[in-house]
């Protein structure tokens, strides 16, 4: 069932496309977006991926990164870097959510939401919100984990966006803002103190900002202290249209000033903002931010900063005014060393190692019986029934996908569908709020090939169907092509070597508060004491 490398001299253009893309995976980068442009200088997104709310640190000569992962398991990727440009997915926190009897069931924009990365006296912390209920703690020895199970911090509905600070006399602090969506308040940030362990917080907690009349929407927190000053780096203005500022204090309990760092001035990277300041080992200073691309999730920049008078400038200054703009192509940190490798998180995957590689996610807590890893060359991926009152995906919590890796970027997967009874069907999906997928099914003993696509999924959006192309061989090759503006197109082959369009055009759509993602499914109607499966070969992105 494994691909077979050809000898052959004559090899065609497709297949040295493909062998490119397994070669580029296995050398841990991507064949669609690479941010080191191998001449000292780098481009933004440094990830072209949904790493959304992002946190970064330094301990020694190495970086390391946490995002939101809302409903998503595993949760809390962490990633590791040598040159804040070159990441690579190392693990993630975060197994199962919990409570269990919650997360066992999908939760779309639920969860893990922005989280905060410290090193503490020789270990790790990642402190994140759950906005239904409260805010979690989770440590290692080393960043690949293991990690510890959460521990409530500070219990409280619609408490988000934590940051812990521990000052130079022992002290502990933790500043937080609110969900309104959750607390009924928003548009202001809070500070308590903690015990040093960081693990409690204490009730004595005092507002520091509130941002209605200027900042509005101020949320996403990041403590520092330098040079005397307190600091908190607080996005404002919302996701898409916001800015960055940044408030002092000599008093950890305030009162602040503020001051506006960033805005998307006359650049296209709208709304930059929440994310992470960052020095070097040689005394440089930046910035990880986000920017919303809707469908593609919220990717993640990397911007210069400089200290004038103790206020941060993020991004460049031209105008001199204190307020800088993103940076689109940059020379990269001096982190000590002219080069590094190449590294990229994994998008491609051959399936040869008996488990799940990292980039693969499912919508709710996983059960062991959704996906079986094999030594064998391929992971089996059973058909689950569908949920009762079941209306279309959006309601399923077996889905295995992953971000989207690039603005275009070609998907290509070789399957084995090893139905055994009608009504089961598996498919490669692009999913969100819409959702579109290549649908293998079997009615009357027969395979037939199709599109399904709902609009509106989250609101109970009805599938529709194109026409069905009848099928004679169980393995197959499914294809989607991904264009500028999330437009998707699918194919399928039954050689490897010639696609064929199946159904039309479909405009990806983020989902909530995450992007769009790309996968598996496999699912049956009704329940059996037995399943078939899909045996997944392969899974390559290109270009």
């Amino acid at each position: 069932m494994k691909f077979i490398k050809i000898t052959s001299l004559f090899l065609s253009l497709a297949a040295i496309q493909t062998l490119t893309a397994q070669e580029n995976s296995e050398n841990n980068y991507s064949n669609v977006w690479v941010a080191d442009q191998g001449n000292g200088t780098y481009k933004n997104p440094v990830l072209y991926a949904d790493y959304s709310d992002p946190d970064a640190i330094r301990v020694g000569d190495d970086y390391y990164m946490t995002a939101s992962s809302f409903n998503c398991i595993p949760g809390l990727p962490v990633l590791h870097s040598k040159d804040l440009v070159n990441w690579k997915l190392i693990g993630h926190a975060l197994s199962k959510q919990k409570p269990l009897d919650v997360y066992n069931k999908v939760q779309h924009g639920n969860g893990v939401w922005a989280p905060c990365i410290r090193f503490h006296k020789n270990e790790f912390y990642i402190y994140y919100p759950d906005p239904d209920f409260g805010i979690y703690v989770v440590k290692a020895k080393k960043a690949e984990g293991p990690w510890s199970e959460p521990v409530m911090v500070k219990e409280g509905k619609g408490l988000i966006d934590p940051t812990p600070l521990w000052d130079e006399n022992g002290k502990a602090y933790l500043g937080y803002a609110f969900a309104g969506s959750r607390a009924g308040v928003k548009s202001v940030l809070m500070v308590c103190s903690m015990n040093p362990d960081g693990l409690s917080a204490n009730n004595d907690d005092v507002m520091v900002i509130d941002g209605h009349l200027d900042e509005a929407t101020i949320e996403g927190p990041k403590f520092y202290k330098r040079n005397g000053y307190y600091y908190i780096f607080a996005p404002a203005g919302g996701v898409a249209t916001g800015w960055q500022t940044v408030m002092r204090s000599k008093n950890v309990f305030g009162p602040y000033e503020k001051r506006k760092v960033m805005d998307q001035g006359k650049t296209p990277v709208n709304g930059p903002h929440q994310g992470a300041w960052i020095q070097t080992q040689t005394g440089e200073d930046w910035f990880i931010h986000f920017q919303d691309q809707f469908a593609y999730g919220r990717v993640v920049h990397l911007q210069p900063m400089k200290w004038k008078n103790d206020w941060p400038v993020i991004g460049i200054d031209e105008d001199q005014n204190g307020t800088g703009e993103p940076v689109m192509v940059y020379k990269k940190p001096n982190v000590g060393k002219k080069i590094f490798p190449v590294a990229t998180p994994p998008e491609s995957d051959e399936f040869n190692s008996p488990k799940l590689g990292l980039q693969w996610q499912w919508h709710a807590n996983p059960q062991i019986t959704w996906g079986l890893p094999t030594s064998m060359g391929y992971y089996n991926l059973n058909c689950i029934p569908v949920p009762k009152e079941y209306n279309n995906l959006f309601d399923v919590p077996n889905l295995l996908l992953q971000k989207l890796p690039a603005n275009e970027f070609t998907a290509t997967t070789k399957i084995t569908f090893n139905s055994r009874f009608d009504g089961e069907y598996m498919g490669l999906v692009i999913m969100g709020l819409d959702y579109s997928f290549l649908c293998l099914k079997q009615e009357e003993g027969k395979l037939f090939l199709s599109q399904k696509t709902a609009l509106k999924a989250d609101k109970k959006g009805i599938e529709s169907e194109s026409n069905r192309i009848a099928i004679k061989d169980r393995t197959l090759y499914l294809q989607v092509k991904v264009k500028a503006g999330g437009i998707c197109n699918f194919f399928y082959s039954e050689d490897g070597q010639k696609f064929n369009p199946v159904g039309g055009s479909f405009t990806a759509r983020e989902g909530k508060w995450i992007g769009a993602k790309i996968g598996f499914l496999a699912l049956r109607e009704g329940i059996i004491n037995d399943a078939g499966s899909v045996g997944i070969d392969w899974f390559r992105i290109n270009k």
